[in-house]
């Protein structure tokens, strides 16, 4: 019963945007798990300021930092969280789902043959003719010119060399590779939570 009030407490929250959905938008709030990493560096973990109250009320997290923004429900004003953490950590997965955009993600979304990164497909490097399956050490992350020009061989007998050998990654193989692509935009307060493998400003 007490759960229930707490959620329909926090689902009586309101802006004090005029524009509801703006604000959700604009206010999302960093996650970082127990030991102070985020949950997820690509995509960035990142939850509605919704979801951030409701577990703020559930007890579930700490907040960390706050936006200047505040929220309102008739017996309570709560500054938005810009950053919180779990109090219980979440042990992430050793290997990651074999999905598109993790495969993409493993080969930095990059054609394996040529580098290029645009019009990306996949590739059966060993072909599916010649009893090639689709698992991570069979598919590389391909052009579309590169992947026609391939067609149904082996990269040796079509003349072309794979940069990297397709692998099984890791969950924290793939959070390396995430690090190298931040986001457009990143809040003032994520900043100190977040580490990103590109040039610092001199």
């Amino acid at each position: 019963m007490f759960k229930a009030e707490l959620l329909e407490r926090a689902a009586r929250f309101r802006s004090t945007e005029e524009d509801p959905t703006r604000n959700l938008q604009s206010c999302p709030s960093l996650v970082l798990n127990a030991d102070y990493t985020p949950l997820s560096y690509y995509p960035l973990s990142l939850w509605p300021w919704q979801t951030a109250i409701k577990a703020i009320f559930l007890d579930r997290v700490d907040v960390i930092s706050t936006y200047d923004r505040e929220v309102h429900s008739p017996s309570l004003d709560m500054k938005i969280p810009s950053v919180i953490a779990l109090k219980q950590y979440v042990k992430p997965s050793e290997f990651p789902a074999f999905t598109r955009f993790n495969v993409f993600l493993r080969d930095r979304f990059s054609c394996q043959f040529c580098g290029d990164m645009h019009n990306l497909t996949f590739d059966h490097v060993v072909p599916r003719r010649l009893g090639g399956k689709t698992t991570w050490e069979n598919i590389a992350t391909a052009c579309a010119p590169c992947n026609m020009k391939k067609g149904g061989r082996t990269p040796k007998q079509a003349g072309m060399q794979l940069y990297t050998k397709p692998i099984r990654p890791t969950h924290w193989q793939l959070q390396q590779h995430g690090k190298q692509f931040p986001p457009n935009y990143l809040h003032e307060t994520w900043r100190d939570w977040l580490y990103w493998d590109i040039e610092l400003e001199a």
